[in-house]
Parts: C-alpha cells; sequence; structure tokens
C-alpha cells in the first residue's frame, strides 16, 4: 500500500523527472525530503511492483527517427532464450520480447523493435539481426508504425486514488 508521501512522488513525477543533473535532489527540495528519501521509496516502489522501472523515455520522432519497425522472427523455440538475449543486448534495439505463435497465421515468436531515419536504415538494422539469429531464424518481416502512441508512466489522481 502507499503512504502519502510516497503518493506526493508519485504525483511529483507523473510528467517526468526533472531534467537536472541530480533528479533525485530537486524531487526532495520540491517535497521536502531528503535525496536519499526520494531515492529509497522509488527503488521500495518498484520492489512492490507499484512502479516497474525509471527509465528515460525520448520521443523518437523528434530525435529525427520518424522509421519505426517492429522486426518479428520465427526462430526455433528451444533457442529462444538465448537468441532474444543476443538481441536484445543489440545497441539499436528498444526492446525485444518473446511473443506466442499462432499458427497457421502468424509463425514469429522473438520480437525486436528498431528505429531509423529511413526504412533503409531499419531494414539494414533488420539484417544486423538476421545475421545474429543465423540458421536458427525460419523467417521474418517488419511491421511499421503509422501512428504515434503516447506514452506515460503511472498516474494517480489528484485525490490520491
Amino acid at each position: 500500500m502507499l503512504c502519502d508521501r510516497d503518493r506526493q512522488l508519485i504525483l511529483a513525477t507523473q510528467g517526468g523527472l526533472p531534467l537536472v543533473p541530480d533528479p533525485w535532489q530537486a524531487l526532495g527540495q520540491q517535497l521536502g525530503m531528503p535525496a536519499d528519501e526520494v531515492l529509497a521509496r522509488f527503488q521500495r516502489m518498484q520492489e512492490m511492483g507499484v512502479v516497474r522501472r525509471v527509465a528515460a523515455v525520448p520521443n523518437h520522432y523528434r530525435l529525427g527517427y520518424r522509421f519505426n519497425g517492429m522486426t518479428v522472427w520465427d526462430v526455433k523455440d528451444e533457442a529462444i532464450g538465448r537468441l532474444g538475449q543476443l538481441v536484445g543486448n543489440l545497441p539499436f534495439v528498444s526492446h525485444c520480447y518473446r511473443r506466442p505463435r499462432h499458427l497457421p497465421y502468424w509463425s514469429y515468436n522473438l520480437f525486436a523493435m528498431v528505429h531509423g531515419t529511413s526504412r533503409e536504415e531499419v531494414e539494414k538494422k533488420a539484417g544486423l539481426i538476421r545475421d545474429v539469429l543465423g540458421e536458427d531464424c525460419h523467417g521474418n518481416t517488419i511491421l511499421y508504425s503509422s501512428a504515434i502512441l503516447k506514452k506515460t508512466g503511472l498516474r494517480l489522481k489528484k485525490d490520491g486514488s
């Protein structure tokens, strides 16, 4: 259960962390608590599952990455753990995960999101993923984004619910 101080932190960060060198200190000053307490509260909320993660969520469109491709791969099930780890560690893959197949219509079980400044760049990155997957890959395609979805974190109403 969240206490009032945790709720204050969530309300104060719903729009994002302060863009300063020490966001914990800035939040602490704003809320009247030490920076180490701010950080400890976030860590505890993460351990409890209230907060999944604290991370930067860049607007890739503003950074010039207007081509977004969800690359989907049909890889051997017995190799997916190892291959998923390799693909997820590639510097240009923003997220990578396993999904169930839906045969006979959908054979893809490994998904990896890549961004690029052109369609050609996304396809080149997909080719690099293909090289990593090697003979364990039986097929792939790229699903390109057609709209931007707003990404937001945990939200509380001002009354605390």
